[in-house]
């Protein structure tokens, strides 16, 4: 590879390829970031090529066994999300000066809370979008994992999970209580028997969810005869759509096809158990005005702010 350019002043030529790079990785391939960069593919190969010139490196491996990072690549990426989120912080210290919100907030949120009822996200994100025009929301559906690992690293700002197992860097605001249920559908045995007794359900097939779940959950399930397992609730609705599993969903989340008469709650006055979620944002975090500004529309002004 050619002798790698001097890189003692980062251009914003430089930094651009960077946020090209993060994105050809997020998307896991050239094709796949054509549509999110808005950039033909030969463009994309030109581009990774400029970076690699200037960083004398290769980046990654692109061929028949597909998109891939190079050791280098990997550690390029990280010194790449630190820049890219020092970028971001210096934005957010310029937009105090501003009487108008403006900036991004970079928000993860764990599948299918959209249909919960309490909406509290939801009309803090209406408030927000009221308050700050010059506001972009970014929305990232994620595992809870890679949302505190984000929230910890700076690449979002808030993040939404299940409270189970809190972290000591990140501060935590209780949103509500999510209610789960042991659903069937209507093509399973359970569902035309008025209340099912604890030996047939104990024994029938039933899903374990292959994601964090509380200990209340956890011992549920123990007593259950998981043969399944599924990566995320709508994994669980699939299997338990089959009509040979029983599985835990929560409530909200399986209204839809209660409603519809393809699934109903298995003794539910039982049969359920609760999993808190919280708003969760980085311990001595500082002043952002957009994140202040959704974190009141929440009731948690000061979660994790230092003082000052």
């Amino acid at each position: 590879m050619n002798k790698p350019v001097a890189l003692g002043q980062v251009s914003d030529f430089d930094i651009r390829l960077l946020r090209i790079f993060k994105t050809v990785v997020e998307c896991g391939s050239f094709s796949a970031a054509e549509s999110v960069l808005g950039i033909s593919r030969s463009a994309i190969s030109l581009h990774m090529g400029d970076l690699e010139k200037r960083l004398g490196v290769c980046l990654c491996r692109r061929g028949r066994a597909g998109f891939a990072l190079t050791d280098e690549g990997r550690e390029v990426l990280r010194a790449a999300n630190i820049l890219l989120s020092a970028i971001e912080d210096f934005r957010d210290e310029v937009n105090q000066l501003h009487h108008q919100l403006r900036g991004d907030l970079n928000i993860g949120i764990i599948n299918n809370l959209v249909t919960q009822s309490h909406m509290h996200i939801t009309q803090a994100l209406k408030a927000l979008s009221a308050r700050g025009p010059g506001v972009c929301i970014n929305i990232a559906m994620m595992v809870p994992s890679d949302i505190e690992q984000g929230v910890l690293d700076g690449t979002l700002h808030v993040g939404v999970i299940p409270e189970t197992h809190p972290l000591p860097g990140l501060a935590y605001l209780r949103l509500y209580e999510e209610q789960s249920s042991l659903y069937c559908s209507s093509e399973h045995p359970f569902f035309a028997a008025a209340a099912p007794d604890d030996a047939a359900i104990r024994q029938a097939h039933a899903i374990f969810p292959n994601y964090r779940i509380t200990e209340q959950a956890h011992r549920w399930l123990g007593q259950l005869h998981c043969t399944a397992k599924a990566s995320d609730r709508e994994g669980i609705a699939f299997l338990i759509l089959t009509g040979h599993y029983i599985g835990f969903l929560p409530d909200h989340y399986a209204a839809s096809w209660v409603a519809r008469g393809q699934m109903r709650a298995i003794r539910p006055d039982e049969y359920r158990y609760s999993t808190p979620l919280s708003v969760v944002v980085r311990k001595g975090r500082r002043s952002n005005m957009v994140l202040d500004s959704f974190l009141g529309e929440l009731g948690a002004e000061d979660t994790g702010r230092e003082g000052g």
